[in-house]
């Protein structure tokens, strides 16, 4: 049978069903929690209640398509907003089904399962797998063969950058150096062990490989980016370089962030197809067939 997940993240909410590990049926809200918490320390009664009319709907399309095996995730929003349980009660309600609010550890682990389930990187070849969310980003060190080595998490992502310092349409090079300075002081105690291939998953990665043209995001891949979205209009990104409009206004934050651990595991991002939420129905799957 047919298994879902719906991930309510910072920037967005999606569904993905699958069956056999093949997608079924596939849905995004960009919903932008992540802003409400920014700026309120919490989740407004208004947001609450989009977010549960949502997460409703897509419940009820992952019904239609068959899956009798659904689960609701929680990522940064239930970790750093005052209200998480609310939120958590809220959703558990309106989708009819068990939710919970991942750690930041749990998210990072479970983009790793999905990436390298999906990757099938050489079995003893060491991996880094860097996941830009909308409120927090993971780094996952660790291969096939050993599963995670090294996992740490930073306490900002695309949403909450943009909402501190890229807010501005473009933000401008000025911003764009102060966002760079921010990112630095969340990256520069860590120290992952060295992989020798390293994946991007998550919503930013994808949007920033299609403005790029190529699933590779190295130092000058990303200097280029970085350069085109600090000046140009959001209107004009769109309308002339193919960006994602409901993505567009938080790509400086998420290419900043990505070049900044881009920087820090020592070698280029590939985009990955797969992550947290392949990882999360690789879980579910098992949990189901133990059961």
């Amino acid at each position: 049978m047919p298994l879902g997940v719906i991930d309510v993240g910072s920037n967005t909410v999606r569904l993905l069903v699958t069956r056999r590990g093949r997608e079924v049926v596939s849905a995004r809200e960009m919903l932008r929690l992540g802003a409400s918490v920014e700026h309120h320390g919490r989740i407004t009664e208004d947001k609450l209640a989009e977010t549960g009319a949502v997460v409703a709907r897509l419940a009820a399309e992952a019904r239609a398509a068959g899956a009798e095996s659904l689960e609701i995730l929680i990522t940064s929003p239930g970790r750093q907003a005052e209200n998480g349980d609310e939120l958590l009660d809220t959703l558990a309600r309106a989708g009819g089904c068990d939710a919970r609010i991942l750690t930041a550890r749990d998210e990072g682990l479970l983009a790793f399962k999905g990436a390298l389930a999906a990757g099938s990187p050489a079995y003893r070849r060491r991996v880094a797998v860097v996941d830009v969310g909308g409120g927090s980003a993971q780094i996952v060190v660790g291969s096939r063969r050993s599963g995670p080595e090294w996992v740490k998490s930073i306490d900002i992502g695309s949403q909450r950058l943009t909402s501190r310092l890229l807010s501005d349409d473009p933000p401008g090079r000025a911003a764009v150096a102060a966002g760079r300075a921010e990112v630095a002081r969340y990256v520069e105690q860590l120290v992952p062990p060295q992989p020798a291939l390293a994946l991007a998953v998550g919503g930013s990665a994808r949007a920033l490989k299609r403005l790029a043209g190529t699933s590779r995001l190295g130092a000058e891949e990303f200097e280029e980016l970085l350069e085109l979205l600090a000046v140009t209009p959001i209107d004009v990104l769109v309308r002339e370089h193919g960006a994602d409009r409901d993505r567009v206004r938080t790509m400086a934050a998420g290419a900043v962030i990505l070049a900044a651990l881009e920087r820090l595991v020592g070698v280029p991002l590939r985009v990955a197809r797969a992550g947290l939420r392949e990882g999360a129905l690789l879980e579910l799957g098992a949990r189901r067939a133990a059961a």
